[in-house]
């Protein structure tokens, strides 16, 4: 059975929605790693941003791109380490 496109955007969405909320900076201000960290979220939060933009023009497809790539930033700060987050499911960690 084939997966339900609108299904899985809604699930993305709510876990790159959870991963934002939970990804906490950790690097010291005024660091080079503290950068990188705000890079890594701005990044993130400009796809989640985007891909809000995609569901409300009725595209699911780029919809669910946005939310997986804004994911894959968060995912990997967590694993660069510029993230302090302790959630295994939301995270590689």
């Amino acid at each position: 059975m084939a997966a339900d496109i609108n299904e899985k955007v809604e699930r993305y969405e709510r876990l790159l929605k959870e991963a934002l909320e939970k990804a906490d900076i950790g690097p010291i201000q005024g660091s080079h790693m503290r950068s990188v960290a705000e890079d890594f979220e701005n990044m993130a939060r400009s796809y989640y941003e985007d891909g809000t933009y995609f569901v409300e023009s009725g595209d699911p497809v780029n919809a669910l791109v946005c939310f997986s790539y804004g994911h894959a930033w968060l995912d990997a700060g967590a694993k660069l380490g510029v993230f302090d987050v302790d959630d295994e499911i939301l995270f590689t960690i």
